[in-house]
């Protein structure tokens, strides 16, 4: 016998089971048709959607699309089925319509799966952009993602701390988000590039492993694959550990997280491990995809005597590839995109299995050919020939290899290949400066300690510091830490701070280094990095509920912004017009 009572229902769980129950739905009009009498509906809630359909079209009265309704109705079984929806073997046949929240403006952008609208006017109007089952799913992934990563870090042992917003500035690499204050005008806090810091202080307090998803600020341009402004680091620390004990537990998280979330062949651990000096020297790269087998060759000595001007006291890096039957244009192609770098183009040769021809085979003298046969080539092979100073000839090699893997279609994107560069140097010289920089992170333990920083030249010396690299980003950077007073005054002063600025710029964690402090290391992952990639994005602000646009604006909120005149008399500041 049925029942008048009506039942709440999500839009997602009706199935025919429920086939005669009197039910109540609550959620948004995505679709209308009316069929001359009757009408048929789409409702979406946050689970899903179910068609609802009127015997009387009158009852939809002026009800359009994306608005909120309340319907009562019975659960019939469907005619005409869909196999595409969750709940397409019914739909509720409805008694009465509730309008709960009118849509009275004409939509800036229809919402579907994927709706082809220009990025900005998504973004200013995000509430309507999230609606999109897509984007709605993404925060749905997000959020189980989140969830995981804290039980995982918990079952590791791991104390989950939350570390300030608002701390002081330091020289970490990025430009600083500086905060303003009326308690102290003329002074500023710095929004945190990361929790170095505070993460190296906790275990100096003593605490054993630590752990946050952190929100990290850096005053930078993004990038496809870098947050603008706001990013996420899943940050870590333990102490007493070695650079083992680190990579065991991430190798031991990052493999567990990949294969719960995607479908793709995630290479086992324990990870290859690169040095960062033969990383440049085989892939030009320090977060080298592995994906792709190309390697690259420096050749500068086979040329050392080249009567050919373009590769005269030139680096040369070189690629082998098997490119049979590629058209001259593939070739020039790629001599575009070097150009679009600011090379100079790319000098290629083939390789027939016993003489060479190509744009360069004029130039080789029988000495050059016997050296660059030496190289194992086939018949079918090119060689392609990057000629730039040093730094630009090991940028553009690299760009060289990714466009070769990709038109030769030598990677394969389902794998997911993990590994670990090591051994970054500590010191580089700066570029704009000519002086000696830190090269990496300089919380870092040079590898020898304080005796490396006497005796060796700066340049020689290599860090305990590491990046995790997967299909060619950076996933994590992470270091054994320097937790020694006389050493961290040492690796600043070879690049120019005195103790009393060391001392000043890093207060705390030099005192704290004073009190006994635990040998320690860690790292961070990036976390919107790591989501880009789990949900097959290109573009790292597609993951964030409410992002920045590339330029750094907040559409919808219309920041950043003026501040009226008061608010800055009260902050002692002026806004000084250029």
């Amino acid at each position: 016998m049925k029942t008048n009572y009506y039942h709440t229902h999500n839009c997602n769980e009706l199935s025919l089971n429920d086939v005669g129950k009197q039910v109540v739905l609550s959620g948004w009009v995505e679709a209308i048709r009316k069929l001359g009498g009757i009408a048929f509906c789409t409702i979406r809630d946050h689970f899903g959607l179910t068609q609802i359909v009127f015997d009387d079209e009158a009852m939809l009265g002026d009800i359009c699309k994306e608005t909120v309704v309340r319907v009562e109705g019975e659960v019939v079984e469907r005619s005409s089925k869909n196999k595409n929806m969750q709940t397409g073997d019914i739909e509720v046949k409805v008694h009465k319509i509730e309008t709960l929240g009118k849509c009275m403006n004409v939509l800036p952008f229809e919402i579907g799966e994927a709706p082809n609208t220009k990025e900005d006017l998504r973004y200013k109007y995000r509430y309507l952009d999230l609606r999109n089952p897509l984007n709605h799913k993404n925060l749905v992934v997000r959020s189980e993602i989140l969830k995981y990563i804290r039980d995982k870090f918990y079952e590791m042992g791991f104390l989950e701390v939350q570390t300030p917003i608002l701390t002081s500035s330091s020289p970490e690499g990025a430009r600083d988000y500086i905060v303003p204050t009326i308690f102290s005008k003329g002074e500023f806090y710095a929004l945190p590039q990361a929790p170095q810091q505070f993460k190296q202080l906790l275990m100096v307090s003593g605490y054993d492993k630590y752990f946050q998803i952190a929100p990290c600020f850096r005053n930078e341009a993004g990038r496809a694959d870098r947050m603008t402004g706001e990013f996420y680091q899943i940050d870590f620390e333990m102490s007493f550990v070695t650079q083992e004990d680190v990579f065991e537990v991430c190798e031991n998280f990052v493999t567990g997280l990949y294969k719960k979330f995607t479908k793709l062949d995630v290479c086992d651990a324990p990870f290859v491990r690169i040095p960062y000096k033969e990383a440049i020297e085989k892939y030009c790269s320090d977060k080298p995809d592995l994906r792709n087998p190309l390697i690259v060759n420096d050749v500068t000595s086979v040329f050392e005597n080249t009567e050919f001007n373009a590769f005269k006291g030139k680096t040369i890096k070189m690629i082998v590839a098997s490119c049979e039957d590629k058209p001259r244009r593939f070739y020039d192609d790629l001599g575009k995109l070097i150009v679009s770098y600011e090379g100079k183009g790319v000098a290629w040769l083939k390789y027939d299995g016993v003489e060479f021809s190509g744009s360069i085979a004029k130039f080789l003298t029988d000495e050059q050919k016997n050296s660059l046969k030496s190289f194992n080539l086939n018949a079918g092979d090119s060689l392609f020939f990057i000629a730039d100073e040093k730094a630009m000839a090991i940028k553009l090699a690299n760009v060289l290899r990714n466009a070769l893997g990709e038109q030769l279609g030598l990677i394969d994107a389902n794998a997911v290949k993990f590994c670990w560069v090591v051994d970054f140097p500590f010191y580089e010289i700066n570029e704009e400066t000519g002086k000696l920089d830190f090269s990496h992170n300089p919380f870092s333990m040079p590898q020898g300690g304080l005796d490396a920083l006497l005796n060796k030249d700066p340049l020689d010396i290599v860090a305990y510091q590491y990046d995790l690299v997967c299909n060619g980003y950076e996933m994590l950077s992470g270091a054994v830490r320097n937790h020694q007073q006389e050493t961290m005054i040492k690796a600043f002063e070879l690049v120019g701070y005195s103790q009393e600025v060391v001392e000043s710029k890093f207060s705390a964690l030099f005192n704290a280094f004073s009190y006994g402090a635990p040998p320690h290391a860690g790292g961070a992952f990036g976390f919107d990095r790591m989501l880009m990639q789990i949900l097959g994005y290109d573009v790292i602000r597609e993951i964030a509920a409410f992002p920045l646009n590339k330029n750094g604006r907040d559409l919808l909120m219309n920041a950043p912004s003026r501040i009226d005149e008061k608010t800055l008399q009260e902050l002692g500041l002026k806004v000084i017009e250029k």
